[in-house]
């Protein structure tokens, strides 16, 4: 699905009170539509949970979106980066 309309349509449900994480592709995207919580991916195109048949990964993807809506201390709109682990990088919040 087109990462703009991901984030327009979270931010209409966010106007109706439901709480919303996307999985994002394109940071660049990610900063000009502003969805209310945004995990940014490194994946390739139609990865966005990583590799196929590597649910390990896949589940380290999908907690830390979980965890957006769950951490006090982030406030809409918030872009996460997702670092995968043994990467050797540093999460960035803003």
């Amino acid at each position: 699905m087109c990462n703009q309309t991901v984030g327009l349509t979270a931010a209409a449900l966010e106007q109706q009170g439901i709480s919303t994480v996307v999985v994002q592709l394109l940071r660049l995207i990610t900063e000009k539509v502003r969805p209310p919580r945004a995990l940014v991916v490194p994946f390739r195109h139609g990865y966005p949970l990583d590799a196929p048949d590597e649910p390990g990964k896949q589940r380290a993807v999908l907690t830390a979106a979980l965890n957006l809506l769950t951490d006090p201390e982030l406030k809409p709109p918030a872009i996460v980066d997702f670092i995968p682990e043994g990467s050797g990088q540093e999460t960035e919040d803003r």
